[in-house]
């Protein structure tokens, strides 16, 4: 979807179409998620929205989105994800990645898997595929909702209230942003690999 089309629902919609935003983007529909809640803050410092009504709405969606999804995959399970999971983006190679990082990592996957854009969208069907106990799930989903949200939503508020940026850029700042997230990753692997080594 064109950014500039999200821009102006949001605008005039305002916090119905935040929360059916991420909660579609969470189940795996489609939506510039990042460069939504950090427009956001761009609104929020420009006091056309209220703060405290974005956070609640933008978690609520994601937290909402997560707990849908995990059902789906605990009561429909892997066969019905895997047959219909491409018409929401759930490709094949996507579930096996992400499969083979949940079997590893699974509380560190729920809790930080929103910052890696594909599989924010299947961590929670593959909790709910392998029965994650769901309270442990809600609490970490709970968690890790308010931890991508804020930081975002915060960036956008801090840079809005000094930098005027054009909308057309918005999606761009949202590659850049995944960009230097992989760069971290990378590095404390490389961190990784030599304290093991030594």
């Amino acid at each position: 979807m064109d950014t500039s089309i999200l821009f102006s629902y949001v605008q005039s919609y305002g916090y119905v179409i935040i929360f059916l935003f991420l909660f579609f983007g969470i189940v795996g529909i489609p939506a510039p998620e990042e460069s939504l809640l950090f427009f956001l803050g761009i609104v929020i410092a420009r006091k056309q929205l209220l703060w405290e009504y974005c956070f609640i709405v933008s978690w609520g969606g994601v937290v909402i989105g997560m707990i849908v999804a995990y059902g789906i995959g605990r009561f429909l399970g892997a066969p019905f994800i895997k047959r219909y999971g491409k018409y929401v983006g759930i490709k094949e190679e996507k579930w096996e990645r992400t499969r083979k990082l949940f079997h590893r990592y699974g509380k560190w996957v729920i809790l930080f898997g929103y910052y890696v854009p594909g599989v924010r969208q299947i961590s929670p069907y593959m909790a709910g595929v392998i029965r994650f106990p769901f309270r442990l799930f809600l609490l970490l989903a709970s968690v890790g909702a308010a931890i991508w949200v804020i930081p975002i939503i915060v960036v956008g508020m801090l840079l809005g209230q000094h930098v005027q940026i054009p909308l057309i850029y918005f999606p761009m700042i949202g590659i850049v942003l995944f960009l230097l997230f992989l760069l971290g990753v990378w590095v404390g692997q490389q961190f990784r690999k030599k304290s093991f080594e030594n």
